[in-house]
């Protein structure tokens, strides 16, 4: 039998990309995860998932081990959810004659930089930027722009490496570290250049866009400053009709500026004014941090399932099947601690699950496990969701119900025999 294969281009670790592959199964593809290490992976082991070992920086080595898996079988798409790999994804299943976004499109937009360049130049809102390579030139970009600036990397995900800096002191100090690194996170080569930006103020939002439409608007919680940790969502937001239109038509200007249009894009925006949006960032990708389970249980829509279908050549399936409110809030720490012993872990997950409303509560970490104040989406120590009729009530039980979880960490001091053994 001639198997159907979605090939899987690396992943993200938590979230969508185990979704993914259920997904693909579901539509009677084969899902197979190319990857360089499949142990980041701990999912592809729980479901059984194909996995072939690759170098997947390499075009050549990607190249040849696709072709192999085409003895006996079709590609018949190729994806990935993590966004370091939108680029290679996009590139291979263009090579092959498959759906996907534009390479190029993918590429300008991954490098925040140029993203910004082609956001200006079309007149799409966003914050006032510089490019730079050397503290020097942070420091330069951060007088012109004007204190407090926001130092971040031109390449990452998840607010890695993304901080405020409220005096040329923090700016020289985050750049030299920023401009320091060979590698990301992802043993990637890192550019060398750096972004220093304005910090625009006001409540923030993302726009989930598939395509060319807006499939819904979310608002987002973000924790403490310096850092911009996603700490919760709501969706769909709350919005007055012009705010909800104003972040809509900016999010779709946005796509088309830098020559989206297929599949998933995460716009995230602020409002600077009543009906003022203005663009922080376009991601070339499904969302992260649980939205499109958000968006599922509050709309009805399936994201990853359209993904899925887009790539496999079919028509994605939008429509809103629900009219329901859902909001995650992650647990986090402001202080170092130490997750507790099995048994209290169990039963903190037990209570927030006894919240009314509440659909999920999970603990990423084991019995013992320190934790720490987080500083990108690393730090999240687990989440619950929960859903209701309302947006209030789906947003106070997913508050309950995080605080019970947080029950499951001792601030005892982790080097007395305060803390748990």
């Amino acid at each position: 039998m001639n198997e159907r294969l979605l090939l899987l281009v690396e992943s993200n670790t938590t979230g969508t990309g185990r979704l993914f592959a259920r997904r693909a199964a579901e539509l009677g593809a084969v899902p197979v995860l190319l990857c360089a290490d499949p142990g980041r992976y701990p999912y592809a082991a729980e479901d059984r998932l194909r996995t072939v070992t690759v170098d997947t920086s390499d075009e050549d080595a990607l190249w040849a081990t696709v072709r192999s898996l085409e003895d006996g079988a079709t590609v018949a798409g190729v994806l990935t959810s993590s966004e370091y790999y939108v680029p290679t994804a996009a590139a291979l299943a263009y090579r092959l004659g498959l759906p996907g976004p534009a390479a190029d499109a993918v590429r300008a937009c991954r490098d925040k930089a140029e993203q910004r360049r082609i956001l200006t130049a079309a007149g799409v809102g966003s914050a006032d930027f510089a490019v730079v390579s050397e503290v020097a030139g942070a420091l330069a970009a951060a007088r012109g722009i004007g204190l407090p600036v926001v130092v971040k990397p031109v390449q990452g995900s998840g607010s890695l490496g993304v901080r405020l800096c409220t005096d040329l002191g923090e700016v020289a100090e985050h750049a030299g570290t920023l401009l320091s690194a060979t590698v990301n996170e992802r043993g990637v080569t890192a550019p060398g250049r750096i972004l220093v930006e304005e910090y625009l103020t006001g409540p923030e939002f993302s726009v989930e866009v598939f395509g060319t439409e807006a499939v819904v608007t979310v608002a987002k919680h973000v924790g403490p400053l310096p850092v911009f940790v996603e700490t919760g969502h709501d969706v769909p937001a709350a919005l007055p009709g012009e705010q909800e239109i104003a972040l809509r038509e900016t999010a779709v200007r946005a796509v088309r500026a830098l020559g989206l249009g297929w599949g998933a894009a995460h716009v995230e925006l602020r409002l600077t004014g009543t009906r003022t949006a203005q663009v922080i960032e376009v991601n070339p990708r499904l969302a992260g941090g649980m939205i499109p389970e958000l968006v599922r249980r509050a709309c009805g829509t399936d994201l990853v399932r359209a993904q899925v279908l887009a790539a496999l050549g079919a028509a994605p399936e939008l429509e809103r099947g629900r009219h329901a409110r859902a909001s995650i809030r992650f647990l986090t720490c402001d202080q170092d601690g130490i997750l507790a012993p099995s048994a209290a872990l169990h039963e903190a997950v037990d209570r927030a699950r006894t919240v009314p409303g509440t659909v999920e509560a999970l603990l990423y970490r084991g019995p013992g496990e320190p934790v720490g104040p987080a500083e990108d989406f690393r730090g999240r120590v687990g989440h619950v969701i929960a859903v209701a009729d309302r947006a209030g009530r789906a947003a106070e039980a997913a508050g309950r119900a995080v605080a019970l979880l947080g029950e499951a960490v001792s601030y005892a001091d982790l080097h007395t025999e305060e803390a748990y053994a």
